[in-house]
C-alpha cells in the first residue's frame, strides 16, 4: 500500500520530457526549508515549530529541534546548524547545543526568511518587512543582513526588499527572490528575482515591478531592474541553482489556485513552467547525488527530480 501511495505522489507531478520524479520523503509537516547535515541526512524546518531529520524513502521523520518560531531558513555550515527564525538566529549543533546568536530582529507581517553562506566567510540572511507597504523605521527590515558565523557585526547588505524571501549564491553572485505588495489588483505586481548589490536600495514601497509592462514603476531612479519577472500573487520563494540554471518554487496563495503552484526555470532573465502538479512548493535544495530536491509544504513531501 506505501509503495502504491509514493507512486502516486510522485505521479502528479508533471516535469519535462527526459525528467523523472520520484518522491524522496514523506511523513513531513509545513515543510519550509532544507539542508544537508554533516551527518548525511536531510534537515528540514518545518514551520510548526520543529526540525527534523529525514533519509531517502523515509516516511517517519526524525525529531531534532522543538519550540522554535515561524523557522523559514537553514543552513547547515560544518558542524553548526543555523536556524532562522521570527526575530533572530538560532545556532544549533549535532551534539544538542543551541543558542541564540542574532535577536532582537523586526517581523511582523513577514518573518526572517533564508540563510545561506556567502564566499567571504560571513552568513547572508533574508529579512522581511513588517507590513504590505509602508515605511520601515527599522532599517533591518526589508533587507538583506550578514553576520559573522558567531552573530557578530551584524550588517544591512541591501534595502528596499519587501520580502527577500530565496537566496542562492552563483560563484560571487548573490540572488534573492522577492514577493511583492499585495493591493494593486489580481494582475500586478510582480513578484521578482534580483542580482543583489551591496549597498543597493531595491526601491519598496515607492517602485514595484509591473508584470504586465515588464519594467518598474513609480519612484524608480536608481533602482536597478529586476533579473526576472515572476507571475503576480505567485509567492516566489525557494530558489536553486541546479545543471546551470536557476529555479524557483512559486508557492501561490492560500485560498486561491490562480496563481504559482509550480516550479519555474530562469534561462537568461526568461521564466518558464518546468514542473507542475504540486500543492505548495516552497523549499528547494540539490541532492549530492545530483537530484533536485522540492519541499511540498501542502502535501508534507519532499520529490527529487531527475534528469534520465
Amino acid at each position: 500500500m506505501r509503495l502504491l501511495l509514493v507512486a502516486a505522489l510522485a505521479a502528479a507531478i508533471h516535469v519535462p520530457h527526459g525528467y523523472q520524479v520520484v518522491t524522496w520523503a514523506t511523513g513531513l509537516v509545513h515543510p519550509t526549508a532544507l539542508s544537508f547535515g554533516p551527518d548525511h541526512r536531510l534537515y528540514v524546518s518545518e514551520d510548526v515549530g520543529k526540525i527534523v531529520s529525514v533519509t531517502r524513502g523515509s516516511s517517519r521523520p526524525r525529531a531534532f529541534a522543538s519550540n522554535l518560531t515561524v523557522p523559514l531558513g537553514l543552513l547547515w555550515r560544518g558542524r553548526s546548524l543555523y536556524v532562522s527564525e521570527s526575530g533572530r538566529v538560532e545556532k544549533l549543533t549535532l551534539a544538542g547545543g543551541r543558542r541564540t546568536i542574532v535577536s532582537g530582529l523586526p517581523y511582523e507581517r513577514h518573518q526572517q526568511d533564508a540563510i545561506v553562506a556567502g564566499p567571504d566567510g560571513r552568513l547572508y540572511l533574508g529579512s522581511g518587512s513588517t507590513c504590505d507597504s509602508c515605511t520601515e523605521s527599522d532599517p533591518r527590515s526589508a533587507a538583506i543582513l550578514s553576520f559573522h558565523a558567531d552573530g557578530s557585526d551584524l550588517r544591512v547588505v541591501a534595502s528596499g526588499l519587501r520580502n527577500p524571501y530565496g537566496l542562492v549564491f552563483v560563484g560571487r553572485t548573490l540572488y534573492a527572490t522577492v514577493n511583492g505588495k499585495d493591493k494593486l489588483g489580481d494582475s500586478e505586481p510582480a513578484d521578482m528575482l534580483v542580482r543583489i548589490t551591496p549597498g543597493a536600495n531595491y526601491g519598496w514601497p515607492d517602485c514595484w515591478p509591473s508584470y504586465a509592462l515588464r519594467r518598474l514603476i513609480g519612484a524608480c531612479s536608481g533602482v536597478a531592474p529586476p533579473v526576472a519577472y515572476f507571475e503576480p500573487h505567485s509567492s516566489a520563494d525557494g530558489i536553486a541553482s541546479w545543471r546551470g540554471d536557476l529555479f524557483v518554487a512559486e508557492w501561490g496563495e492560500y485560498l486561491h489556485t490562480n496563481h504559482g503552484r509550480r516550479l519555474v526555470r530562469i534561462e537568461r532573465g526568461h521564466v518558464t513552467t518546468f514542473a507542475t502538479g504540486f500543492d505548495h512548493p516552497l523549499a528547494l535544495a540539490v541532492d549530492p547525488s545530483g537530484g533536485l530536491l522540492v519541499a511540498d509544504w501542502g502535501r508534507g513531501v519532499i520529490y527529487e527530480i531527475r534528469k534520465r
